[in-house]
C-alpha cells in the first residue's frame, strides 16, 4: 500500500478513547458534560517549579478537529463502529469549554494547566493529543529554563534538531526551548514558522574542505564579514586554530574596521582552552570576539564550567535539552474530575489509589496564585472549587501539601487566577500571544518566584492548597469510596 503523510490529526488519539466514545454514544450519553484536568504530578530532574507550554497547538488542534471519509472508511474497518457512530463522527466539531494556564506561566504539580468542560465523546477524543503538546513543550521549556538559570546571563542556543526525535521534537521544541528562555536556535524551519530567531556558522567540514585552516577561516570572513563565528578545534584549538582565527581576523575584519567576531569550540576541556583563548584573543586585540562552546552540555555541566572560570559567552546545547535527556517525560495526566447530572449540577469524582500522589483532586476549579504585595513575589497557588472567590483583604492559613502539619498564615497579598478562557461553546476567545510576548511573559513571571523555588538542589517545597470547601469535598469522597 502506498504510504502518504496524513495531515489530519484527528486520528492522533489512543484508540481506547473511540472505544469508550462509541460507548457513551450506544449508552446514550453523548451530550453528558465531563470535566476533565490536565495536571502533573513532579517537577522533572527534581526542580522547583516547570513552565507550561504547548497552548498554542492544542488550539490549532481543536479548531480544525473532524473526520474525513478516509477516517470513517478505517474506524469502519475495524469492526467495532456502527453507522449510525460513523454519522456521528462525520459530523465531529468540538462544542466545549476549555480554560487554561497561559503558555510561559511557572506551574506547580497537582494544579490544572488545562480544564476541559466538554460533552464526554469530546473531552475524551482530545486526550492524547492534548497531551502530547502540553507534556511535550512543557518539559522542553522546563529545561531550558533551567539552562538559562545556569548560564547566569549568558546565551544559550539550542543546537539539537538532528538528535530531536521527529520532526516535532525538533520545530516545536526548538519554540518551547525559546519559550523557556533560550535565545535563539539552530533550526531554520523554527525560524520559518514559529520566528525562533536562527542562527549558525560553519562545520568542521568547511574548515577541511580547503587546503589549510586560515584559508578556511580566511574565505569565511571575506563571504560574511559581519557574523565570522569561526569553529576553531578542527585540529589543535590553541596551537593553530585560534592563531588562524586571529589572523583572518586582522587580515579581514580590522582593515574593515570591524570588530564583532567570534569562536566556537566543539570538544576538548572546555574550561581551559577557552580561559587561554581569551588570554590569546585579548593580547592580539580582539576584546571583542566571543567565545562559544558546544558538545553535549546541560545545565549542571555549564554550571561547573563556570565554577572552574571557563570563558564563555554564549552555550549551545543540543540533546540533552531538545531530549530532556536527563528526564525525558513530562508525566502530565487528564483525568476525570466533574460530571453534570440531567439538572446541570456539578458532581465531583475522584480517582483513588494506594499510591498517595495518584489520588485526584476532584471537582470543577478554580487555581489562583498569590502575590505579597511588598515584594511582588509568589507566595502560594491555591485551588477552589468553581462557585468560590478570594477574599484576599483577609488572611489565610495554607498548608504545604507534602507535609500536611507544616502550615504559613498569608497576608497583605493580591490574588489572581491563573487559568484564562480559551474556548466557549467550541469557539474561540482567547486571542494567542505572540512567541515574544509569550517568552517575556515567562520570563517576568519567574521573577516573581523566590529563588530558594528556583535552585536546582533541594528547591524550597512551594505551597499550592486547597480551599477548605474543596477540601471538604475531596475528603468526603475519599471516606465515601474507601
Amino acid at each position: 500500500m502506498e504510504r502518504k503523510e496524513k495531515l489530519n490529526l484527528s486520528m492522533l488519539f489512543d484508540f481506547y478513547e473511540m472505544t469508550m466514545a462509541n460507548g457513551y454514544f450506544r449508552q446514550g450519553m453523548q451530550e453528558r458534560i465531563t470535566y476533565f484536568d490536565v495536571f502533573f504530578r513532579r517537577v522533572p530532574d527534581g526542580g522547583g517549579y516547570a513552565i507550561a507550554a504547548g497552548l498554542e497547538q492544542l488550539v490549532d488542534y481543536i479548531r480544525e478537529l473532524h473526520f474525513d471519509e478516509e477516517d470513517i472508511a478505517y474506524l469502519r474497518s475495524k469492526g467495532l463502529f456502527e453507522e449510525d457512530f460513523l454519522d456521528y463522527l462525520r459530523a465531529f466539531r468540538f462544542t466545549g469549554d476549555i480554560w487554561a494556564v497561559p503558555e510561559g506561566t511557572p506551574v506547580f504539580p497537582h494544579e490544572p494547566l488545562i480544564t476541559v468542560r466538554a460533552p464526554a465523546p469530546q473531552a475524551q477524543l482530545i486526550e492524547t493529543y492534548a497531551l502530547l503538546c502540553i507534556n511535550h513543550q512543557s518539559l522542553i521549556a522546563t529545561k531550558a529554563s533551567r539552562l538559562i538559570r545556569a548560564a547566569q546571563g549568558r546565551v544559550i542556543l539550542e543546537f539539537g534538531s538532528r538528535r530531536a526525535q521527529g520532526v516535532d521534537g525538533a520545530v516545536v521544541g526548538a519554540r518551547a526551548a525559546y519559550i523557556g528562555g533560550v535565545h535563539g536556535t539552530a533550526c531554520a524551519l523554527s525560524d520559518q514558522v514559529y520566528g525562533v530567531p536562527a542562527a549558525g556558522t560553519m562545520a568542521h567540514s568547511w574548515v577541511q574542505m580547503f587546503p589549510t585552516q586560515y584559508e578556511a577561516f580566511k574565505a569565511y570572513c571575506e563571504i560574511y564579514p559581519h557574523n565570522a563565528t569561526l569553529l576553531v578545534d578542527t585540529y589543535n584549538t590553541l596551537k593553530s586554530g585560534v592563531p588562524d582565527a586571529i589572523r583572518a581576523f586582522n587580515e579581514v575584519l580590522r582593515p574593515r574596521g570591524i570588530t564583532k567576531c567570534g569562536i566556537r569550540l566543539d570538544s576538548g576541556d572546555i574550561a581551559y582552552l577557552t580561559k587561554e583563548a581569551r588570554k590569546m584573543l585579548d593580547a592580539a586585540g580582539w576584546e571583542s570576539c566571543t567565545i562559544s562552546a558546544s558538545n553535549a552540555l546541560d545545565e549542571n555541566l555549564i554550571r561547573d564550567l563556570l565554577l572552574q572560570g571557563a570563558k564563555v559567552d554564549a552555550f549551545g546545547v543540543g540533546e540533552r535539552l531538545i531530549t530532556a535527556r536527563s528526564e525525558p517525560v513530562f508525566g502530565g495526566v487528564y483525568k476525570l474530575v466533574a460530571v453534570e447530572d440531567e439538572d446541570g449540577a456539578i458532581v465531583p469524582k475522584i480517582k483513588i489509589s494506594e499510591n498517595v500522589t495518584k489520588i485526584t483532586t476532584p471537582h470543577y476549579k478554580k487555581l489562583y496564585r498569590f502575590y505579597g504585595n511588598d515584594t511582588g513575589k509568589a507566595i502560594a497557588d491555591y485551588l477552589t472549587v468553581y462557585d468560590e472567590t478570594v477574599d484576599d483583604s483577609r488572611s489565610l492559613v495554607i498548608f504545604d501539601p507534602d507535609a500536611t502539619w507544616k502550615k504559613k498564615e498569608v497576608y497583605d497579598f493580591t490574588a489572581r487566577e491563573l487559568q484564562v478562557p480559551v474556548f466557549r461553546g467550541g469557539e474561540l476567545v482567547y486571542d494567542l500571544p505572540s512567541l515574544e510576548e509569550i517568552r517575556a511573559y515567562c520570563a517576568q513571571q519567574l521573577d516573581t518566584l523566590w529563588d530558594e523555588v528556583k535552585r536546582f538542589d533541594n528547591p524550597h517545597n512551594y505551597y499550592v492548597d486547597l480551599s477548605q470547601k474543596l477540601w471538604d469535598v475531596k475528603y468526603s469522597l475519599l471516606e465515601k469510596n474507601h
